[in-house]
């Protein structure tokens, strides 16, 4: 690729970013033009755009068959039972409704992808905000922030997780032993950062009205069907790598999003075509144009030019340069979607690695397992720096695309402004506390 070529990819991905940053046109518009005007100018051809569809496969495939699902399940009624309960379990506190939700959202976050979290709650979460007459947007800001977080727990928690992971060959037992705990970490250093940045929502007291009884789910055999595939398919995640055909990760949402819709069609409630049309596809759209950006930068050699700087600096200190990539990746993963990031960062990794003769060169090769445990942290700090980095902004994660697009559907937006009021101050303490758990694990495997 030529200089000027360079030059180009570099302005045409720089103005994407800063017309999503001061929102000037639709994100996902900005991102297909981008790629658009790239393809126009020749820098990207038929080979690149195969290679982006090959990266962003996994992730959106994970984050479809979770949608399909998720809106399966809003048809059951269990969220407005689930709402209910939340609600008469805050007692009127707003911080105990705050509390409620990190725990309440965690969990869930560790055996489904994130942006799939905030779709399944955000009824939830909007039907007890409006309850104690609060706004929604914050809570549904921080849920993109926790789901993020907590995708750390587990190897399909987020789609920048799974994709670091599966390029080392990390199993889901693997994962659980050597990241979730400092995924534990990163979440629970959210609940003291709590009265400080939203100190009207903790002070918050409100008499609830007496309710008569709890709300019963009216198909109870539907809803039994639609929970059945949701089970099916965390344990799936968990396990299915581990069966004869090995199926992984994002397929297992496909199928799950298959079934789903089976039981939708045979309880002859909700028709296809209006689950298919309620799927978010500008967010899908979005992430696919970031994918082909991302593309054209490495098309332009400059990701090998890091990883050869890398080497030139650093040699072979492979805990520095672990620092150095969770700090480095968060930034980037806090201008553009964490997903396409981690999928730049593996192959620059990869590739000092090999330089500082850690791995043979046929590391480079997508097959390659056998990584030391040398090299184990330089990964886990990738996976922080990714997932953490994605908290910052708006456009950092798909979660945080998607509570957007939920608020913007209920009358208020969340704007980039507004969120990086909040995630900016959140992840720069989780980035801190990841650092000193990816010091403490290079101790470890030294």
């Amino acid at each position: 690729m030529s200089q000027l070529h360079i030059y180009m990819t570099v302005s045409v991905f720089a103005l994407v970013i800063l017309l999503i940053a001061f929102n000037v046109i639709d994100m996902a518009v900005a991102a297909l033009t981008g790629t658009c005007v790239l393809i126009a100018l020749g820098i990207l051809d038929a080979q690149d755009l195969i290679a982006a569809t090959s990266t962003a496969a996994g992730p959106l495939g994970l984050l479809f068959g979770g949608m399909v699902v998720a809106r399966i399940l809003a048809t059951t009624g269990i969220f407005e039972l689930i709402g209910d309960l939340y609600l008469r379990a805050t007692g009127g506190s707003g911080m105990r409704f705050l509390l409620i939700l990190v725990a309440l959202v965690a969990p869930v976050c560790a055996v489904l992808p994130n942006a799939t979290t905030v779709i399944l709650l955000a009824p939830v979460i909007i039907r007890v905000c409006i309850a104690l007459e609060t706004d929604y947007v914050r809570p549904m800001l921080l849920t993109a922030i926790i789901s993020n977080s907590a995708g750390l727990l587990t190897l399909v928690g987020d789609p920048a997780t799974f994709l670091v992971g599966s390029a080392v060959g990390m199993s889901f037992g693997e994962y659980l032993r050597r990241v979730s705990p400092g995924g534990l970490v990163a979440v629970l250093v959210i609940v003291p950062l709590l009265p400080i940045l939203m100190p009207d929502l903790c002070r918050l007291k409100r008499e609830l009205l007496p309710q008569a009884r709890t709300k019963r789910i009216e198909r109870p055999v539907y809803a039994a069907l639609a929970g059945a595939v949701l089970i099916m398919m965390v344990l799936l995640f968990i396990g299915g790598e581990h069966l004869p055909t090995r199926i992984v990760p994002p397929a297992v949402a496909l199928i799950a999003s298959a079934l789903a819709l089976l039981v939708g069609i045979a309880g002859r409630f909700e028709p296809t075509e209006n689950v298919l049309r309620d799927v978010d596809w500008k967010t899908l759209l979005f992430l696919a144009s970031i994918f082909c950006l991302v593309q054209a930068m490495s098309k332009t050699g400059l990701l090998q030019v890091m990883a050869l700087n890398l080497y030139r600096v650093y040699g072979g200190q492979l805990t520095l340069v672990a620092l150095t990539l969770l700090f480095g990746i968060g930034l980037l993963s806090s201008l553009l979607a964490n997903v396409p990031v981690a999928a730049a960062s593996v192959v620059m990794v990869k590739g000092y690695l090999v330089m500082a003769e850690v791995v043979p060169e046929t590391a480079l090769s997508p097959g390659f397992s056998d990584w030391p445990n040398a090299s184990i942290p330089v990964f886990v700090a990738m996976m922080f720096g990714a997932t953490l980095g994605g908290n910052a902004t708006l456009v950092g994660a798909a979660a945080n695309i998607v509570a957007s697009g939920i608020c913007a559907r209920q009358g208020t937006p969340i704007t980039f402004g507004k969120f990086l009021r909040y995630g900016v101050p959140i992840t720069v303490v989780q980035l801190v506390v990841s650092a000193a758990y990816v010091v403490v694990l290079g101790r470890v495997f030294r």
